[in-house]
Protein backbone atom coordinates (compact mmCIF):
# COMPACT_ATOMS: atom_id res chain seq x y z
CA UNK A 1 0.00 0.00 0.00
CA UNK A 2 1.09 3.84 -0.79
CA UNK A 3 1.12 6.19 1.81
CA UNK A 4 2.08 10.17 1.16
CA UNK A 5 2.83 11.24 4.89
CA UNK A 6 2.94 15.18 5.10
CA UNK A 7 5.00 17.67 7.27
CA UNK A 8 5.64 20.89 8.69
CA UNK A 9 2.42 22.91 8.86
CA UNK A 10 1.55 25.16 11.22
CA UNK A 11 1.06 28.68 12.30
CA UNK A 12 3.08 31.58 11.29
CA UNK A 13 3.19 35.35 11.44
CA UNK A 14 2.64 37.04 7.71
CA UNK A 15 6.00 37.60 6.04
CA UNK A 16 7.37 34.32 7.86
CA UNK A 17 8.47 31.04 6.43
CA UNK A 18 7.36 27.44 6.43
CA UNK A 19 8.99 24.58 4.84
CA UNK A 20 6.47 21.85 4.15
CA UNK A 21 7.63 17.67 3.43
CA UNK A 22 5.94 14.79 1.76
CA UNK A 23 7.78 11.48 2.03
CA UNK A 24 6.17 8.78 -0.28
CA UNK A 25 6.28 5.15 1.40
CA UNK A 26 5.15 1.92 0.20
CA UNK A 27 6.00 -0.92 -2.87
CA UNK A 28 6.67 2.09 -5.42
CA UNK A 29 7.92 0.87 -8.84
CA UNK A 30 8.23 4.49 -10.37
CA UNK A 31 7.45 8.14 -9.62
CA UNK A 32 6.18 10.20 -12.50
CA UNK A 33 4.85 13.61 -10.98
CA UNK A 34 5.12 15.18 -7.20
CA UNK A 35 3.69 18.46 -5.36
CA UNK A 36 1.88 20.32 -3.92
CA UNK A 37 -1.89 21.34 -4.31
CA UNK A 38 -4.06 23.42 -1.76
CA UNK A 39 -7.60 24.13 -0.92
CA UNK A 40 -8.69 27.32 1.27
CA UNK A 41 -11.94 27.13 3.09
CA UNK A 42 -15.25 27.67 0.32
CA UNK A 43 -12.73 27.72 -2.29
CA UNK A 44 -11.44 24.73 -5.31
CA UNK A 45 -8.28 22.69 -4.38
CA UNK A 46 -5.42 24.51 -6.84
CA UNK A 47 -1.79 23.51 -7.71
CA UNK A 48 1.25 25.22 -5.57
CA UNK A 49 3.73 23.60 -7.27
CA UNK A 50 5.04 20.30 -9.23
CA UNK A 51 7.46 18.31 -10.57
CA UNK A 52 7.41 16.27 -13.39
CA UNK A 53 10.38 14.74 -15.35
CA UNK A 54 12.44 17.80 -14.09
CA UNK A 55 9.93 20.49 -15.36
CA UNK A 56 8.76 22.42 -12.49
CA UNK A 57 5.62 24.28 -12.44
CA UNK A 58 3.81 26.70 -9.59
CA UNK A 59 0.08 28.54 -9.20
CA UNK A 60 0.66 32.22 -10.98
CA UNK A 61 -0.03 33.20 -7.16
CA UNK A 62 3.24 32.09 -6.19
CA UNK A 63 5.41 34.75 -7.63
CA UNK A 64 8.87 33.93 -6.70
CA UNK A 65 7.84 32.95 -2.78
CA UNK A 66 8.16 29.27 -2.51
CA UNK A 67 10.35 26.53 -4.15
CA UNK A 68 9.99 22.86 -4.34
CA UNK A 69 12.48 20.59 -4.39
CA UNK A 70 12.23 16.94 -4.89
CA UNK A 71 15.06 14.23 -3.53
CA UNK A 72 14.36 11.16 -5.56
CA UNK A 73 16.33 8.83 -3.48
CA UNK A 74 14.38 9.45 -0.61
CA UNK A 75 10.78 9.57 -2.72
CA UNK A 76 10.21 12.86 -0.94
CA UNK A 77 9.18 16.33 -2.26
CA UNK A 78 9.72 19.64 -0.34
CA UNK A 79 8.13 22.93 -0.55
CA UNK A 80 9.97 25.89 0.97
CA UNK A 81 7.51 29.20 1.50
CA UNK A 82 8.75 32.07 2.00
CA UNK A 83 7.03 35.72 2.19
CA UNK A 84 4.20 33.66 3.76
CA UNK A 85 0.29 35.66 3.78
CA UNK A 86 -3.01 35.70 5.22
CA UNK A 87 -4.46 34.50 2.30
CA UNK A 88 -2.09 31.36 1.99
CA UNK A 89 -3.73 30.12 4.63
CA UNK A 90 -5.50 26.43 3.49
CA UNK A 91 -4.75 22.92 3.30
CA UNK A 92 -2.00 22.02 1.73
CA UNK A 93 -1.95 18.46 0.13
CA UNK A 94 0.80 16.57 -1.01
CA UNK A 95 -0.09 14.76 -4.53
CA UNK A 96 2.11 12.08 -6.60
CA UNK A 97 1.36 10.77 -9.87
CA UNK A 98 3.09 6.82 -9.36
CA UNK A 99 3.28 3.19 -10.20
CA UNK A 100 3.12 0.53 -7.63
CA UNK A 101 5.55 -2.45 -8.16
CA UNK A 102 2.75 -4.36 -8.66
CA UNK A 103 1.01 -2.79 -11.01
CA UNK A 104 1.52 -1.68 -14.75
CA UNK A 105 -0.34 1.48 -14.95
CA UNK A 106 -0.21 5.05 -13.20
CA UNK A 107 -2.10 6.54 -10.89
CA UNK A 108 -2.69 9.48 -8.64
CA UNK A 109 -2.51 9.35 -4.65
CA UNK A 110 -2.54 12.14 -2.29
CA UNK A 111 -2.06 12.99 1.43
CA UNK A 112 -3.95 13.62 4.31
CA UNK A 113 -3.27 17.39 3.85
CA UNK A 114 -1.46 19.80 6.56
CA UNK A 115 -2.89 22.91 7.72
CA UNK A 116 -1.10 26.30 6.67
CA UNK A 117 -2.04 28.95 8.81
CA UNK A 118 -0.60 32.81 8.32
CA UNK A 119 -2.08 34.92 10.87
CA UNK A 120 -0.82 37.92 13.21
Amino acid sequence: QVQLVESGGGLVQPGGSLRLSCAASGRISSIEDMGWYRQAPGKERELVAGITSGKINYGDFVKGRFTISRDNAKNTVYLQMNSLKPEDTAVYYCHAYLRRATMLIYDHYWGQGTQVTVSS
